[in-house]
């Protein structure tokens, strides 16, 4: 496989998520212009910006298809994937902001449910595709590595190399199982970060699902129905 085509079927692997982080910052932006929602007086527009990046990034991985994309090496990857990392992590910031500053009148409970679901979700997704990136080298040196030699995650096939299916390689849906399962349990599950890179952002996840999860639920608990 030429590096081209190892590069055009990553991102079509990893296109459908960045278009479900890009529709969930849409949802959020759209229901907070109709029910008039302003967290921190902040414009409902104001989560279209954060999801910029993950329009780049899902425009990026649509024109793949047709052999061509805007981002053009793997820095400019991690990059806009560090990005959208910054404007999740804005984004639950302004969440906790509003938490500790504003009234249950101020924040009903469906704009906290609402919103902490767009940022949860987006962090999943988020750095699921930050795993897919940052493993072995990319998605183009794995598929084109005869073998998977010093990865940054363990996956339960490097381990049992038997169970694995024949030519097995890490795909992207691998690497949103793993982000999921990370941002419930708060800490590695099947799958072990074996470099430092990947212990920093499968703790960096934690941290955020942690904070939105707990954090929000307590107040949540106040102010449904509210």
């Amino acid at each position: 496989m030429s590096e081209a085509e190892a590069r055009t079927q990553g991102r079509r692997e990893a296109a459908p998520a960045a278009l479900v982080a890009l529709l969930v910052l849409a949802m959020l932006a759209v229901v907070s212009w109709a029910r008039g929602w302003e967290l921190l007086g902040l414009p409902w527009w104001l989560w279209l910006l954060l999801g910029v990046p993950a329009l780049v990034l899902t425009i990026d991985l649509s024109l793949t298809f047709r052999g061509k994309g805007l981002v053009r090496s793997r820095e400019a990857a991690l990059v806009l994937l560090g990005l959208l990392v910054l404007g999740n992590f804005t984004a639950l910031a302004i969440l906790v902001a509003g938490l500790v500053t504003m009234s249950t009148q101020d924040l009903g409970g469906g704009e906290l449910l609402l919103t902490a679901f767009a940022i949860w979700t987006t962090d999943v997704i988020v750095f699921a595709l930050l795993f897919w990136e940052l493993d072995a080298g990319g998605p183009v040196a794995r598929m084109r590595a005869p073998t998977r030699a010093s990865p940054d995650f363990q996956f339960p096939q490097d381990e049992n190399p038997q169970l694995a299916r024949k030519d097995w390689y890490p795909q992207a849906w691998d690497y949103a199982y793993l982000s999921l399962t990370n941002a419930i349990a708060f800490s590695p599950t099947d799958v072990m970060p074996l470099s430092l890179p990947a212990k920093a952002t499968m703790g960096l996840e934690s941290a955020i699902s942690a904070v939105t999860v707990l954090l929000v639920a307590a107040r949540a608990v106040n102010v449904l129905g509210s």
